[in-house]
């Protein structure tokens, strides 16, 4: 073989090699995530490290994230949502935000977990729970609220703190818990009364926790995994209690996007969240939620459904009625403020 030929065949060679690597390079990945930073954070990095996807994450409450991937459906941003209740996820699949997908990981998770068309699975559960500052009730001379109508003694006025349901899953969450436990009707006259309770209104579902456990207010309304992790983080003197009349819950969730880049990675992604060595690693960071594949191994803080009084939540209802629901809240309770 002369020379001019060796050194055509050498160049044919190096461009198969380059094409086969451009073949196997991987995309990159957005995530959208409705759980702690922490959390996002560890479970981006293994992720990454065990796959070889670039990936970020934006942190964003539940009506934050369906905000933002409402108004990027015509060329959206981010791949994956990941965490945050399901109810809200209910609502973007009926808007036509998500893409179905069955992961064949799916079979780790019991069907009460699962969106019965692919659009939603979920990563873990949580219940809502009343959660107070021992130091702070003492101080005032008040005994721990422990039922939704405690709440309603005047004695606790402006001592209540929760989040908005337009921004937060966790307080849609309670809102449509009274809905479900009493009634719509009930369960209005009941907000229109806690209103005039409530000191403020968070963005965030779990911020009231921090508010409560730094003495700036007497209770909180959020998830009980939110108040163990801030107990745990050094706020000793918050308690927490399960409404007496029945507490409600939270799926949280994980979906693809409609129409987002790198669909594979997101598959991808979606796989290896429901594996049991991935729903584990919130523990690893001081995060309590239950957790939905039947092999991991939930924290031991973590409370378990069976264990609690909780109402027949039911999550499809619950995101069909989630737009109707808080635009009646904001006309009835939040506009008597």
């Amino acid at each position: 073989m002369n020379k001019r030929w060796r050194g055509a065949l050498s160049l044919i060679l190096c461009a198969a090699v380059l094409t086969s690597c451009a073949s196997e390079r991987k995309g990159t990945l957005t995530i959208y995530a409705g759980l702690y930073e922490d959390h996002a954070i560890k479970v981006v990095e293994a992720f990454q490290k065990e796959t070889g996807i670039k990936t970020s994450y934006v942190r964003m409450s539940g009506g934050e994230i369906l905000a933002r991937i409402r108004a990027e459906r015509s060329a959206p941003k981010a791949s994956v949502w990941y965490g945050g209740p399901a109810d809200t996820f209910v609502q973007a699949k009926a808007e036509g935000l998500l893409a179905p997908y069955l992961s064949p990981n799916a079979k780790w998770i019991d069907e009460k977990y699962k969106d019965p068309d692919n659009y939603w699975i979920g990563v873990y559960v949580g219940a809502l729970a009343l959660v107070s500052n021992r130091k702070w009730l003492q101080d005032v001379g008040l005994s721990v609220p422990q039922t939704w109508e405690d709440l309603l003694n005047p004695k606790y006025k402006g001592m209540i703190v929760m989040a908005d349901p337009r921004s937060s899953g966790t307080a849609y969450t309670i809102l449509a818990t009274l809905v479900q436990l009493w009634g719509e009707e009930k369960a209005f006259d009941y907000l229109k009364k806690l209103q005039g309770q409530v000191r403020s209104y968070t963005t965030s579902g779990s911020t009231p926790g921090r508010s409560v456990g730094m003495g700036e207010a007497g209770t909180a309304i959020m998830f009980a995994h939110d108040a163990v992790k801030f107990y745990k983080e050094g706020f000793r003197d918050l308690l927490i209690h399960y409404p007496g009349e029945g507490t409600g819950y939270e799926i949280g969730a994980m979906g693809m996007i409609r129409g987002g880049p790198n669909e594979k990675e997101a598959q991808t992604f979606i796989d290896w969240a429901l594996t049991k060595q991935a729903q584990e690693l919130g523990k690893q960071v001081g995060n309590y939620q239950w957790l939905t594949n039947r092999e991991a191994v939930s924290p031991e803080d973590a409370v378990s459904l069976d264990a609690l009084r909780v109402v027949p939540y039911d999550q499809t209802w619950a995101g069909a009625n989630r737009s109707r629901l808080i635009e009646r809240w904001v006309k009835e309770v939040q506009g008597n403020r």
